[in-house]
């Protein structure tokens, strides 16, 4: 389990590409001092196991599945990804709930800058908006932020100079893709709450009063 509080940037410097996965290789530099092989690390947001320890350098193997699925099969030597070595129990939580499974991706829609935070709105299905709401939570690249605006096909976050500086949203322009993971909490809600209501969308959540507050 992870918390969406990212570590720090950690560089490709491997890609080895087989049939049907990828080996990413990883230089975690400080961060490598007590990973283990067989432990898991959120990779842009991505859970991954560690296979293979050099040095700083961890390597990871992604399946068709992921590398389809979310933004990883995208990067190239040299790319800047967010890590986050998974919580311990004694962990302080300073994010969200967060489980590295990512349930897909958006698109970067604006980005609009203004003094001392920067706007991004971000393009997605309503298969993922629906389980959001105003002032929820949602991970973009293994970060927790805070939902600003909820619509059927996007949503908006507002973020700050720090965010910007120690992870890699502060590159990420219009266009760019980038991987969702939703509230989990909001997703069991969901499953209990639209048998009963024979199935909800975001128009009838807001009648009901749903993410108005």
């Amino acid at each position: 389990m992870f918390t969406g509080i990212v570590e720090g940037l950690a560089e490709v410097t491997e890609l080895r590409r087989a049939a049907a996965s990828v080996r990413i290789v990883l230089d975690l530099g400080e961060l490598s001092a007590d990973v283990r092989i067989g432990d898991s690390i959120a990779t842009n947001g991505v859970c991954l196991t560690v296979v293979e320890l050099e040095g700083s350098r961890a390597a990871f193997d992604v399946i068709r599945e992921t590398l389809e699925l979310t933004s990883l099969g995208a990067l190239v030597v040299g790319s800047q990804v967010n890590v986050e070595r998974s919580m311990p129990a004694g962990g302080r939580f300073h994010g969200h709930i967060v489980s590295g499974h990512v349930d897909g991706t958006g698109q970067v829609s604006a980005k609009r800058e203004e003094p001392g935070q920067t706007w991004f709105s971000v393009r997605c299905t309503p298969e993922l908006t629906r389980y959001m709401i105003h002032k929820g939570s949602i991970t973009i690249d293994g970060v927790s932020l805070t939902l600003t605006e909820v619509s059927d096909t996007g949503f908006s976050v507002a973020l700050i100079p720090h965010t910007l500086e120690v992870t890699t949203l502060g590159q990420r322009k219009v266009g760019d893709r980038v991987n969702l993971e939703v509230d989990a909490v909001g997703k069991w809600v969901w499953r209990m709450l639209a048998p009963q209501l024979g199935g909800l969308d975001l128009e009838t959540l807001k009648r009901a009063g749903f993410g108005e507050g």
